[in-house]
């Protein structure tokens, strides 16, 4: 089918956080499933549109030219992932234009911050379907009669995830870490900074090699200088700004895992519904990290087995291709009870 996917592509305004953002894999997905792609950056097209080349002088005329190339192409599937550019009205002309159109929103960002999930509810009700990377009751405030929604995988793609540290027993960090540093979070039960979780697991194994982003002094990693830290490390702390929504994660769990980085992940995310000890390694408590990160560290072999059962477990899971497959079944009504291992629709 032809898709036309709206989201953040940076093409003219190149970043970092482009070489691993959800919204390419996706389109990668549903390329290799057998679909025409057109891929609409709304945000850059907006840019582009502006004599100042500001994005909100532009917001009028990239919704036009969305409508225009919708017209031009006759999609199939109007996908719209953090799309904010584009305004409810403009999906409800498209969808007048175009009656057997289907449209599904997806996000990747988390539910308990109040902008985004005003965002999210904003394209409610000119929309098909809704995804998001949380599940269970915090998608409550999100449900609208006749509105199919539901939880959406982080996913994996190796053309991305282009590390193989599960392959390696001996490599330059012990352990990986990049997150804002001042931001409390309740990690393991705890309140703290990432910045002061890391500060105890230096003095708690003074030996760890630590490769670090925005943490400790140590400047933000983005593009290929943050895939390489990934390739580089044996370890990955996966801390969100929340850890206590269901099977809500930053996309990072993606790239510690993708990347074969045996990943350590707070169990009350509700990950262990889906994966085994013996994939990831889980914690209760900032104790309990730390004793199962000195143990990982002094044992290589089982660090290294552990991420290799995890990176696959994974893949098999959330790839590219699963995920984008599954998106089109839900824009469809086609996903049954059972289809996934995970929570799909509510």
């Amino acid at each position: 089918m032809k898709i036309v996917h709206v989201g953040q592509f940076h093409l003219l305004k190149p970043k970092g956080a482009y070489v691993h953002s959800v919204a390419p894999k996706l389109s990668n997905g549903f390329i290799r499933n057998g679909h025409r792609v057109f891929d609409f950056s709304d945000r850059d097209m907006a840019r582009a549109s502006s004599l100042f080349s500001t994005r909100k002088m532009g917001v009028g005329a990239a919704n036009r030219l969305l409508r225009s190339l919708c017209n031009e192409i006759g999609p199939d599937l109007l996908v719209l992932g953090h799309a904010d550019v584009i305004e409810p009205a403009t999906i409800a002309k498209i969808r007048w234009d175009h009656p057997n159109l289907r449209t599904l929103q997806w996000n990747v960002d988390p539910l308990f911050e109040s902008d985004n999930l005003a965002r999210v509810a904003a394209k409610l009700d000119v929309v098909d379907t809704t995804l998001v990377s949380t599940a269970g009751d915090d998608l409550a405030p999100l449900v609208r009669p006749g509105k199919a929604l539901g939880f959406l995988p982080n996913p994996v793609d190796f053309s991305v995830e282009t590390g193989a540290s599960h392959e390696a027993l001996d490599l330059p960090y012990d352990l990986f870490c990049a997150a804002g540093p001042n931001n409390l979070r309740c990690i393991g039960g705890r309140m703290l900074t990432v910045d002061d979780l890391i500060g105890q697991i230096k003095r708690e194994i003074p030996a760890i090699r630590c490769k670090l982003g925005m943490l400790q002094g140590e400047p933000h990693l983005k593009g290929h200088a943050y895939q390489d830290a990934l390739a580089e490390s044996a370890i990955g702390v996966n801390v969100s700004r929340r850890n206590d929504a269901l099977l809500y994660s930053s996309d990072r769990l993606a790239h510690l895992v993708g990347n074969g980085l045996a990943a350590l992940v707070d169990r009350r995310t509700g990950y262990d519904r889906l994966f085994t000890d013996e994939e990831f390694v889980f914690f209760s408590s900032i104790d309990e990290m730390i004793r199962h990160l000195r143990a990982l560290v002094a044992e290589p072999a089982r660090r290294a087995a552990i991420a290799t059962r995890g990176r696959t477990r994974y893949h098999e899971l959330f790839n590219e291709r699963r995920v984008s497959q599954y998106i089109v079944e839900a824009a469809f009504g086609e996903v049954r009870r059972g289809d996934y291992e995970w929570p799909t629709l509510v």
